[in-house]
């Protein structure tokens, strides 16, 4: 590794409890000479990093450390260093380390922190990141988790905190996945709506009835709503249902199939599709209004839309061309143009990116599925992961990371055709399994939460 202020790693082509969250006084400090992670082109070394056990009174300060580590683990930019080659304990560290220690063990940064419950019951969570080599703190701040069950999501948005400092770009582990959540035989397959942290952890059903087939799920901006396609008595409906207190409502009732809502950047409107007649088109629906707007009118099967993040545009799928390719078009759907390239594959679900600087797709070509991206003018594709079936992206809140679902195909008599949430970087690299308890499909990432 480099013993510059810059630590070089690798780019291409691209750049539960509430929590009241704090600077700690005195916590904060610049430095001079501080490790940072540069993304340029190439291969990635990940950023050998120090995490410690926390101070505390029990095993609180050690489970707090191991989310923080697994955060960055998981992002591919960091190597946590194995705890049993410290050579500084926690509790002596103190308000400085000793950095002789941390750098004979080759730690570019440190992290450390304390575990404390205050007289109202509440979690203060501090920690303080490190400059090992220009022997300066990064990084302090303060964390108080409302109550007890909080620890986790103050550990997530500690290591947001880190991960901003050290690389420049927002984190993302303070956030959700919602997934259909598959059991049961092929021949009557059970989808539920599923919701968890994005690392896998506090996983619960939120549509709990077995008779409601549910289907692309998609969170509202402020991340507390979802918007999905659910069959109930065999009738296709559009709900909106609130995370927190599990109420919903239907969108609306509409004389045909309606497939893939979304929600519009300002969380005012949903954009989705209606089949009628053999052939589907694009409406939008304002949510104060209950008013539809058709966007698109042609004599083919256009849909899965998604707003541009500024909102002006929209990306679908259509097959006016012959087969499924992509399109851009104005948001009150005029201009209407086709960014895919000629050719033989098919382009479907496609997503833009929170930065606005990329569309993620499912690409179908010799026999095989593909995630990949490419820029809103249609250029620059790149193609991330193949397999039997790769499907559905969606993107992380930072516009850096992808997950999607792999499925395994069956045999004859119907038996395999797993599915699994996968993540993968936008480099193409650092390819990695969400493991989930059950089947999972047509995953959806939340926003940043709300405090």
């Amino acid at each position: 590794m480099m013993r510059e202020p810059t630590v070089q790693l690798w780019r291409r082509a691209v750049a539960g409890a509430a929590l009241v969250v704090a600077m700690a006084a005195g916590l904060a400090a610049p430095a001079s000479a501080e490790p940072r992670i540069v993304l340029t082109q190439g291969d990635v070394q990940p950023m050998p990093i120090a995490v410690t056990n926390f101070v505390s009174n029990d095993n609180l300060g050690r489970d707090v450390a191991g989310v923080i580590a697994a955060d960055l683990e998981r992002s591919g930019l960091f190597r946590p260093i194995d705890q049993g080659a410290f050579v500084q304990k926690p509790e002596e560290i103190g308000t400085s380390p000793r950095f002789a220690d941390w750098r004979l063990i080759n730690a570019q940064a440190l992290v450390n922190g304390a575990v404390a419950v205050q007289p109202d019951g509440r979690l203060r969570i501090e920690f303080r990141l490190w400059d090992v080599y220009g022997e300066a703190q990064m990084e302090g701040q303060a964390l108080m988790a409302l109550n007890a069950q909080g620890w986790r999501r103050a550990a997530h948005k500690a290591a947001d905190f880190i991960y901003k400092r050290l690389t420049g770009e927002e984190g993302y582990f303070d956030t959700e996945i919602v997934f259909v959540a598959e059991k049961g035989p092929a021949t009557r397959r059970i989808k539920q709506l599923a919701i968890m942290d994005q690392d896998g952890a506090n996983l619960r059903l939120i549509t709990p009835d077995e008779r409601v087939t549910a289907l692309t799920p998609r969170f509202s901006p402020a991340a507390r709503e979802v918007t999905y396609m659910a069959y109930f008595n065999e009738k296709p409906r559009v709900y909106i249902q609130n995370i927190s207190t599990g109420q919903f409502e239907i969108l609306g009732d509409f004389p045909g199939m309606t497939f893939a809502p979304r929600f519009s950047p300002d969380g005012q409107k949903v954009v989705m599709s209606f089949a009628q007649g053999g052939n589907s088109d694009i409406y939008t629906m304002d949510l104060r209004t209950r008013r539809s707007t058709r966007l698109t009118e042609h004599p083919s099967i256009d849909t899965s839309p998604s707003y541009s993040p500024d909102g002006n545009r929209i990306v679908f799928n259509s097959d006016r061309g012959g087969t499924s390719q992509l399109y851009v078009m104005n948001s009150d759907g005029s201009g209407t143009q086709r960014i895919s390239p000629s050719g033989s594959a098919r382009y479907m679900t496609p997503v833009w990116s929170p930065r606005g600087d990329y569309i993620a797709f499912t690409k179908q070509a010799q026999g095989q599925f593909s995630i990949g991206i490419m820029k809103p003018d249609g250029t620059g594709e790149r193609i991330l992961s193949t397999s039997y079936l790769d499907e559905g992206p969606t993107w992380a809140p930072n516009g850096r990371v992808l997950m999607f679902f792999r499925q395994s195909p069956s045999d004859g008599s119907g038996r395999g055709g797993a599915s699994q949430l996968v993540t993968v970087d936008v480099t193409g690299r650092n390819l990695r399994t969400l493991v989930t308890p059950m089947d999972a499909s047509d995953p959806a990432w939340s926003p940043a939460l709300p405090n």
